[in-house]
This record gives structure tokens, C-alpha cells and sequence, in this order.
């Protein structure tokens, strides 16, 4: 069995913060040639990202990949959509859990593994002001 290379290109360090994540997901995604490469250089912030169903596949929404410098004019545009690769079961999965009130799915990590994009998704659920004050309250505690 080999050993899984993994390569962290961004993480959203707000996630944990303003929502509680109930499950996990890892999810492939389709790129495009010189949004591998400004992955490669770690060009990428996914902290206002998101992900959605279109025509019943799921896209990741918001996430903003940089243009990639030596790329003349085959350029990608940086924030476009991108669908994400997930197993048939996953998505029926999830589509039944966003259809209920008060969930959404976000981007947590964005990374390579094993030479493959791939990006950690959280479903979560929303936050609200008290439960944020208790994060706060526990991580000075254990500092």
C-alpha cells in the first residue's frame, strides 16, 4: 500500500468559527490546466467559498483561484464556477441534508493529495452570536 502525499494549498481558518460542522466530505475537482498550476504556486482563497446544486451536480461557488502569471491569453477567469467530483451516493446524500432548513455546505481545505486537487467540504450549520461567544470563552480557557 502506498503512502498518500498530501500538499495543504489554503484552509478557511473561519469555518470552525462561524459554523459547526456535523459530517465531512472530500471531493474531487475539475480544473483547468493553468488553474492546476496557480494551485501548484498556492494561489487560492476558499474563506467566502460555498457549494451548490445546479442541474442536480455540485459546484463549488465563490472560491477564487489567482490567474496564473505565465499563462499569455489562456487565462481562466479566477472565481468561476467549479464542479465538484463526488460519489453518486454522496450527492444523494447531501442533497437530502441541504434541502433541510438551516444547512449549507462549505469548503474547509483545499489541497493535493497525491497529485490530485481535491477540497475537504463541511456541512454546516450556522453559528449564531452565543454560540460564538462560547468558542471564545473555551479557547481562552485551554490558553
Amino acid at each position: 500500500m502506498t503512502a498518500e502525499r498530501m500538499k495543504l494549498i489554503s484552509r478557511n481558518r473561519k469555518a470552525y468559527f462561524e459554523y459547526t460542522i456535523d459530517d465531512l466530505y472530500e471531493a474531487g475537482l475539475v480544473l483547468k490546466g493553468t488553474e492546476v498550476k496557480s494551485l501548484r504556486m498556492g494561489k487560492a482563497n476558499i474563506a467566502d467559498a460555498y457549494a451548490r446544486f445546479r442541474d442536480g451536480d455540485l459546484f463549488l461557488l465563490n472560491a477564487n483561484i489567482s490567474p496564473y502569471p505565465h499563462a499569455a491569453g489562456q487565462n481562466h477567469e479566477p472565481t468561476r464556477p467549479r464542479k465538484l467530483l463526488l460519489h453518486r451516493r454522496e450527492l444523494k446524500r447531501l442533497w437530502g441534508k441541504l434541502t433541510e432548513r438551516g444547512y449549507t455546505l462549505i469548503p474547509l481545505k483545499l489541497y493535493f493529495k497525491n497529485e490530485h486537487a481535491k477540497v475537504e467540504l463541511g456541512l454546516a450549520k450556522g453559528k449564531k452570536n452565543f454560540d460564538k461567544r462560547e468558542t471564545i470563552r473555551r479557547r481562552e480557557e485551554q490558553r
